[in-house]
């Protein structure tokens, strides 16, 4: 799979604060790629060095193998870094009127963005009457205008409601599907999990990892082992509880109303767990293997912590 973006040791610093430290990574093309990491971590700011904001202190990158400068590549790219400024006494269709004349691309592009991010029918109302989801899909409207291939979306579901944020989420899911590779950087991580294809996550201007979600969901972090989770039940609790004390392998054990969770090393499976409790007298009747969260996995890589 070909790279859409090619970043090699990106550094920044801010005076004697250090953003960002020697950052490399791919981003395959047709990919949701998610940069994620706590608040202050340097995600806004290496968004901010790729659309040619920022200048990085060392190191270089690459749209498509061509420099980030370049006015044809840059033309190839529909960005969302902050929030637009509309107008909110004007309709939709004239806000994005204003956002085509200012690209100087994109004016008749404006009836097919607003079908894709399903505003069609309130083109003429007032902006100031969108709900938060409506004006977000606006925002997103206005990078589609020039059809360009890349998007890059910075937290593009903060301060959205459930509502919103589900409606974001569907749109990103529908125009990646429609061919076109997004980059996203967020620090809500059941939104990068639920959406992304790949992800790098960041902290205190340090690449801790990157790959496909399910990469990162199964690898281990430094000399941690590597664990997997599972639920399971019996009618007698207190002996399963007692039985699995005593099962080799098992890290943590927890108790939820009327079933049992448990965190064990990844070579343990659950035709093993079910074996060593029928040995023990115990029998199962519920034992499912769940897949670990993008949440837990991304607290053992960073901590529990904002980099702020």
């Amino acid at each position: 799979m070909s790279s859409v973006l090619s970043l090699q040791n990106i550094s920044k610093f801010y005076g004697s604060v250090r953003a960002l430290n020697g950052v490399s990574f791919e981003v395959p093309q047709g990919s949701v790629f998610g940069i994620l990491g706590p608040n202050g971590s340097g995600k806004t700011t290496l968004l901010g060095i790729v659309m040619d904001i920022l200048k990085a202190s060392s190191g270089n990158f690459l749209w498509k193998g061509q420099p980030g400068s370049s006015n044809k590549m840059r033309r190839q790219i529909g960005t969302l870094l902050e929030t637009p400024n509309f107008y909110h006494y004007l309709s939709g269709q004239k806000n994005l009127q204003i956002a085509a004349a200012i690209k100087e691309r994109g004016k008749e592009d404006i009836p097919a963005v607003l079908e894709k991010v399903n505003l069609t029918q309130r083109k003429d109302s007032k902006f100031s009457t969108y709900s938060l989801g409506m004006k977000q899909r606006l925002a997103i409207a206005s990078t589609l205008l020039g059809n360009p291939d890349i998007l890059v979306f910075d937290e593009p579901t903060n301060g959205l409601d459930p509502a919103g944020i589900a409606e974001i989420r569907e749109l990103i899911r529908q125009l990646n599907k429609q061919g076109k590779t997004i980059i996203m950087a967020s620090h809500i991580l059941d939104e990068v999990e639920k959406v992304c294809t790949h992800v790098a996550i960041i902290q205190k201007g340090d690449l801790k990892t990157v790959g496909t979600v399910n990469e990162v969901l199964a690898a281990t972090h430094g000399d941690k082992v590597a664990t997997v989770d599972v639920e399971l039940a019996a009618e007698n609790l207190a002996g399963l509880q007692e039985a699995l004390k005593q099962m080799p392998g098992i890290i943590h054990l927890y108790s939820a109303d009327n079933n049992l969770s448990i965190e064990c090393e990844d070579h343990i499976t659950t035709a093993g767990i079910n074996k060593f409790c029928f040995e023990k007298g115990i029998v199962l009747s519920q034992l499912n293997l769940k897949r670990k969260s993008l949440e837990k996995r991304f607290l053992e890589i960073t901590g529990n912590q904002s980099d702020r």
